[in-house]
């Protein structure tokens, strides 16, 4: 089970982080993703990280937004700064079992998701 905090509405240029607690076993074998999805828009890849720590981000918030992982606490962060209008979006922590610490961008390689806090960010 995975359970997603931390969003809220902040202003443009602004800052938040997010954490989602993985309730299962061997969360260190887990490749982790964040995604995200605005209104009328399909389900975003966002950021994710192997089980040995290796990152990868989209384009769009590279340089931006920082994805991390404790696995001794088995939660995910998102720390998300310079914030825009166009991160608005619904944001979902998944979760995909990878014990060779391989990692993919795609939503359907993630067996078991979040159910999504909410990112607001106002001009």
């Amino acid at each position: 089970q995975l359970l997603e905090s931390g969003g809220g509405s902040v202003q443009d240029g602004g800052s938040l982080r997010l954490s989602c607690a993985h309730s299962g076993n061997r969360y260190n074998r887990y490749c982790m993703g964040w995604f995200r999805q605005a209104p009328g828009n399909q389900r975003e890849w966002v950021s994710s990280i192997t089980g040995d720590g290796k990152t990868m981000y989209a384009d769009s918030v590279k340089g931006r937004f920082t994805i991390s992982r404790d696995n001794a606490k088995a939660t995910l962060y998102l720390e998300m700064n310079s914030l825009k209008p166009e991160d608005t979006a619904m944001y979902y922590c998944a979760a995909d079992y990878r014990p060779d610490n391989a990692c993919y961008s795609v939503s359907s390689s993630y067996d078991y998701w979040g159910q999504g806090t909410q990112v607001t960010v106002s001009s």
